[in-house]
């Protein structure tokens, strides 16, 4: 294609410029005196690697942060600061579901200004780093529990929402033929902070306790996410004019294809049971007596494994159909929690164990998010971002609805099972963990079996002649 030809090409036409395109010489634009020039080439060079490794170094902290809230769950409720205040119980899980939940549903949200506006990436960034130093350190400077969840939950979530939301939108323009490996990149450098936090935080904690521990986070977190801000940059052009649309072919009955709407109930599902194990399990280590340092290790051990599934997950799914990735994703989680959480827990070393096999099962989950948007998208970036934003948005009404129903089912006692299993996980703490335990496993099986309805259907849709338009 010669620049007379791109000339003649709608604005938005320039997103469909195949990946393998090094350079687009200088084309009139109606919109603007500059015209566009040098459109970067996708999946290689040195632009892109850059700002995959900013993006990287971005959720390893705003990310990192909310996948260790167990460990300051389980701190927050050993101190009678904290957990003589009314409904302590109740209210302190809170605080890890709205950093999780936030950043999930508030990427929905937050992705469709971008879409007109792309130059609002920009300040999204820079707004919601403020937003997280400045949450963490007002969380630090209180003991009530409410302006915790305000502060340290409600606050801190939008504002990495707020960093992590450009991130998706640059990673769909710089990646295409290897958008699944870019985001298993991102997503196992988020599981990465979550693994190495949960070993930091108690050894902080233990020496200059939790108030401190926050602003020591919220000064890590300026001093490195501020220069990283700078190598994040777009590939495509930032004018309203030239900003990616709706317009493709790929979209125009996207709405309506039942695959989209099956990976939604399955991701909804997954995310329904996910949260669970993350938010309880350090609480469940100290039931069995271990100390908060050893409850903590079981977060490291599952963010560990979880990073090397997200990573693996996410190179698979640019090779291999994302669905059977998916489906032995969930048999996995669902079998390690009945067999090695419900069964083999009641001694640490299943906790542990459990920890790195639900680790390995359910961590690649949001590295297949490309191979499921792909099929749907094509290569419009926007739709894929957009693909990409609501399953976000419902894995964060799993992760919101998840903690009050686990927190609720704590009080449900199954005698049935208590008195058939008296030795095993089911029975630690006089049952108190039964009925969460059954509803991680149940919500995980469910999940399986729409996965390998998802496996057919998807299979014969396949198979199918495409007819030509």
């Amino acid at each position: 294609m010669d620049a007379t030809e791109v000339a003649g090409l709608p604005n938005n036409a320039l997103h469909k410029v195949p990946s393998n395109l090094e350079t687009l010489e200088k084309v009139d634009d109606p919109h603007t005196s500059e015209g566009v020039s040098a459109l970067a080439s996708a999946d290689r060079g040195f632009s892109a690697w850059v700002t995959l490794a900013a993006s990287g170094l971005m959720g390893f902290f705003v990310v990192g942060f909310p996948s260790c809230s167990g460990v300051l769950l389980a701190t927050y409720l050993d101190d009678e600061v904290y957990a003589s205040q009314a409904h302590a119980a109740t209210l302190l899980p809170l605080i890890g579901t709205f950093n999780m939940s936030l950043i999930y549903c508030g990427i929905a949200v937050l992705a469709s200004p971008i879409r007109c506006w792309p130059r609002l990436r920009r300040a999204y960034t820079w707004l919601g780093l403020a937003t997280c130093f400045l949450s963490l350190l007002g969380a630090s400077l209180t003991t009530d529990i409410k302006l915790l969840i305000a502060l340290e939950g409600v606050a801190f979530g939008i504002g990495a929402a707020l960093v992590y939301c450009p991130l998706v939108s640059y990673m769909n323009e710089w990646f295409i033929e290897r958008r699944g490996t870019a985001n298993g990149i991102i997503f196992a450098a988020d599981n990465a902070g979550g693994m190495l936090f949960p070993i930091i935080m108690p050894v902080l904690i233990a020496r200059f306790g939790v108030a401190a521990t926050l602003r020591i986070y919220a000064v890590a977190l300026g001093l490195c996410l501020v220069p990283a801000a700078f190598f994040l940059k777009p590939r495509l052009p930032e004018t309203p004019a030239a900003a990616p649309t709706l317009a493709s072919k790929h979209t125009r009955r996207w709405w309506h294809d039942h695959r989209l709407w099956l990976t939604l109930a399955l991701n909804t599902l997954q995310g329904l049971a996910h949260f669970v194990p993350l938010t309880w399990l350090p609480t469940f280590a100290t039931a069995l007596g271990r100390s908060e340092r050893s409850a903590s290790l079981v977060l490291t051990l599952a963010n560990g494994a979880m990073t090397l599934s997200g990573f693996g997950a996410g190179w698979l799914s640019d090779r291999v159909g994302v669905w059977a990735l998916a489906v032995g994703s969930l048999l996995l989680s669902a079998l390690a929690t009945f067999v090695l959480w419900g069964v083999a827990a009641a001694a640490y070393g299943g906790v542990l164990a459990y920890g790195v096999v639900f680790g390995l099962g359910a961590g690649c989950w949001s590295s297949l998010y490309s191979g499921f948007a792909k099929p749907v998208a094509g290569d419009d970036p926007t739709l894929a971002t957009t693909i990409f934003s609501l399953l976000l948005f419902t894995r964060g009404v799993g992760s919101i609805a998840s903690t009050p129903i686990a927190t609720a089912l704590q009080n449900v006692k199954v005698s049935a099972i208590q008195s058939y299993a008296p030795t095993t996980g089911f029975a630690v703490e006089g049952g108190h963990f039964t009925a969460v335990i059954i509803y991680t496993g149940a919500c995980l099986s469910l999940a399986f079996a729409l996965g390998c309805m998802g496996w057919v259907l998807n299979r014969e849709v396949s198979e199918t002649p495409v007819e030509e338009v």
